[in-house]
């Protein structure tokens, strides 16, 4: 009975493999254009299945580089196919806007690379095949390997994808006016492109329906006009297309309308208007989706599962400026009383070891996954002016939280941007962090302190909200040296931030620094510049928006970043005042770089002070914050202070609205 039962059991697994080889062999790559006219702009990429109206859910397409050297055998671009299916005649096709007739996913021009690459179609989603993934066989369905040059294949590139034809798209000299052409037999043939039908003039010739709105990005209160076109007058009834708008939380009570689009006999387009309601509540941007439900089996639809921006007018605006328009003073600092206490008096290795022993605190400090991070930063980097939207680094400019990046595509999208690169960083190391889903703020791991370089990779002192195109832009490159922001109008009003957070980075990890000039690539634990980023340092002040995400993420991680508490205590540790003792009075975000000498310093009996404006207040402090006297100056003064103690007493000196410290050491 044992041995009976265990040839059953692999019985059905062989069976049940074959089963699947068959469902997954009815799709193949039909079709496919790379080589096309001007700027590349009528590229596409078409599929077909045995059986009629196949669904293709829990299909990727993926394209690879076939280069034989550098960036060789990696993807560049991958299309998810879930809610796709293919039309009654087994047809779907992907591609440019000018591809006619309209394709089911638009693809930007140029995108679709000329050859010698290679295509494959794989069981997964496109988050399966981020960016460069490597080319392989696990859960490849079909495969093309293409070029336009009959001397040059993706050798190598063929070899991982386990195929060994390549076809020449250029076989006639044509290659911009013709096609690789999927044959009956499984062999390629180069003919006149057929997007949307069958590559031998076969089966039933269909009216195609292109839906399109008038807008693609809507606010709350506003009108939204839907259209379906067909490119072919409607005979024998009127066509009614019945469509859905729901999306997650877009639901029925957010609008109102008809959701169906009547073409009547004769015509060809039909339209209807759904009117987006307010309801009052801020709920945070939302997307409709368009989805026809049914349509007869002598047309097809393209571009359905189309999506619209709903934007919501009842975001919050926060009491501060965005980091274009810098607001100080509004955000106060949350750290708990004596968070910095253990640092006064100190200077130069102690001081740095003493900043370090409270932010790796492995009693204290927290360390949460990597995709936690997206929550964090959806808060920590929200932008003050509108609640629904993030501020990005760099570009200086806001963009809908919804806009994540979530699969390859970073054009529109924003970014988690490790300002210590994660290259330079070593972060791999932190496994243990990239778990597949945030668990929030009450699931947490506790840091084993200053070595953990692993939580570096998701420590959001140091990651921030970036566009897509200019997070790889960025790259691991060095700040002053090599980066200085966007290509052609770079922003300077990021670059303090920078500083401050590479500047925790340097003291949180034992492995990390902050050095002079341009490392190279490949340098561990290393990056530039720092006489930039102590310049960054005072150039671009901390403001009210670093010192909020300050306050979130130490709700988070239970540390703080003291570089924004306290920015010129980047000098006493790297700076002018490398060598100076440390005291938080000594601190002040309105230092002023004006020409005020106090001498002699250290002093006896008196001091004089040169360089001041008519109407100065000058007021003595002791290291405690007890006032001792102040009187008013023109120009210059002299001060007795022969009847205090010995040791540190501060100098405020407030001229014109503006006021500036400076210690003064009484012998």
């Amino acid at each position: 009975m044992v041995i009976l039962y265990k040839m059953l059991k692999k019985s059905i697994v062989i069976i049940t493999l074959f089963l699947c080889g068959i469902l997954h062999s009815q799709v193949v790559i039909n079709e496919l254009d790379a080589d096309t006219p001007s700027t590349d702009n009528l590229e596409f990429i078409e599929l077909k299945s045995t059986s009629p109206n196949f669904a293709l859910d829990g299909y990727v397409l993926v394209f690879f580089n076939g280069l034989t050297t550098g960036t060789g055998n990696l993807s560049y671009f991958a299309i998810d196919l879930d809610n796709y299916t293919t039309d009654i005649n087994g047809i779907i096709h992907f591609g440019n806007s000018q591809v006619s007739p309209t394709p089911a996913i638009i693809i930007p021009s140029a995108t679709i690379q000329n050859g010698p690459d290679a295509i494959g179609l794989y069981l997964g989603n496109a988050s399966d095949f981020p960016l460069n993934s490597v080319a392989n066989t696990t859960g490849l369905i079909d495969a093309i390997a293409y070029s336009n040059s009959a001397t040059t294949q993706p050798t190598a590139l063929m070899s991982a994808l386990g195929i060994s034809i390549c076809t020449n798209e250029n076989q006639t000299n044509l290659a911009s006016t013709k096609s690789i052409q999927r044959k009956v037999d499984g062999t390629y043939e180069v003919k006149t492109p057929t997007p949307g039908m069958n590559n031998d003039g076969s089966g039933i010739v269909l009216t195609y329906l292109t839906l399109s709105t008038n807008v693609t990005n809507i606010s709350e209160g506003q009108n939204l006009t839907i259209t379906y076109n067909s490119t072919q007058p409607i005979t024998g009834n009127d066509l009614v297309i019945n469509f859905s708008l729901s999306n997650s939380g877009f639901n029925t009570a957010d609008y109102s309308g008809l959701t169906n689009v009547t073409i009547p006999v004769g015509a060809t387009v039909g339209s209807t208007i759904i009117q987006i309601l307010n309801d009052g509540l801020n709920e945070g941007d939302e997307e409709l989706k368009i989805v026809a439900n049914s349509i007869p089996s002598n047309y097809s639809l393209y571009n359905n599962n189309l999506i619209v921006r709903v934007n919501d007018i009842n975001f919050q605006v926060l009491p501060f400026g965005t980091p274009a328009n810098p607001t100080h003073g509004n955000v106060s600092s949350t750290a708990p009383t004596g968070y910095y206490s253990s640092l006064e008096g100190l200077s130069g290795t102690a001081l740095k070891q003493a900043i370090q022993n409270i932010i790796a605190n492995p009693s204290i400090v927290r360390v949460h996954n990597y995709d936690d991070v997206w929550d964090i930063l959806k808060k920590a980097d929200q932008n003050p002016e509108n609640s629904n939207q993030v501020w990005l680094i760099y570009t200086e400019t806001a963009r809908s939280k919804l806009d994540a990046q979530s699969g390859n595509s970073i054009i529109g999208k924003w970014n988690r941007e490790h300002i210590y690169c994660q290259s330079r960083g070593g972060y791999s190391v932190g496994t243990d962090y990239l778990t597949p889903f945030a668990d929030g703020i009450n699931i947490w791991t506790a840091t084993t302190g200053a070595n953990d370089i692993g939580a570096g990779v998701c420590d959001a002192h140091h990651i921030r909200a970036v566009d897509g195109q200019e997070n790889s832009s960025r790259n691991n490159r060095n700040y002053g040296v090599d980066y200085n922001g966007p290509t052609g109008t770079p922003t300077t009003t990021w670059k303090g931030d920078v500083a401050r957070a590479l500047f925790y980075m340097a003291v949180r990890y034992s492995s990390l620094n902050v050095v002079n000039g341009n490392p190279t690539d490949g340098t561990i634990g290393q990056i530039g510049d720092l006489t930039t980023l102590l310049s960054w340092n005072h150039s671009d002040s901390s403001d009210d928006f670093e010192m909020n995400r300050n306050n979130y993420i130490y709700t988070w991680q239970l540390n703080r970043n003291p570089f924004i508490d306290y920015p010129d205590l980047a000098d006493y540790v790297w700076g002018i005042h490398a060598n100076d003792v440390w005291y938080a009075a000594l601190s002040n975000t309105n230092f002023s770089t004006s020409k005020v000498i106090i001498y002699p310093n250290p002093a006896k009996d008196n001091f004089s002070i040169t360089g001041l404006s008519n109407d100065t207040s000058v007021a003595l402090y002791s290291i405690l914050g007890t006032k001792l006297f102040e009187q008013n100056v023109s120009e210059q003064g002299t001060f007795d202070i022969s009847n205090y103690n010995s040791g540190i007493y501060i100098l405020k000196i407030t001229s014109d609205g503006t006021t500036i410290e400076r210690k003064i050491i009484k012998e």
